[in-house]
């Protein structure tokens, strides 16, 4: 069974930092594409970040050069490092994963096969 779990969220002060985790179990995460998405209050939950399993990335132009995914297949857990954080990355945050036999690294919601209960950021301005 496919578990993924969410850590490392909080309450931040704007300009702050975080990392979340997602640990990943009943599944070998070098196998996986991984993504992270978010979702405002009142909001559809929209993408973040992702990463292949060969490790290319794509972040979402709003996150470009302050958030950073990366992944540890050793570990079985992929990571969201997020700096100079905003109010309006005010979110839950949640990890998915996607089996995937090639290099992809899938941007929708709709192509995610798993998904985690999420982690909630909170970023006072």
């Amino acid at each position: 069974q496919v578990q993924l779990v969410e850590s490392g969220g909080g309450l931040v002060q704007a300009g702050g930092s975080l990392r979340l985790s997602c640990a990943a179990s009943g599944m070998p995460l070098r196998m996986y594409a991984m993504g992270w998405f978010r979702q405002p209050p009142g909001k559809e939950r929209e993408f973040v970040a992702a990463i292949s399993r060969s490790g290319g990335v794509s972040h979402a132009d709003s996150v470009k050069g302050r958030f950073t995914i990366s992944r540890d297949n050793a570990k079985n857990t992929a990571y969201l490092q997020m700096n100079t954080l905003k109010s309006e990355d005010t979110a839950t945050y949640y990890c998915a994963a996607r089996v995937t036999p090639d290099s992809s690294a899938p941007v929708t919601v709709y192509e995610y096969s798993y998904w985690g209960q999420g982690t909630q950021v909170t970023v006072s301005s």
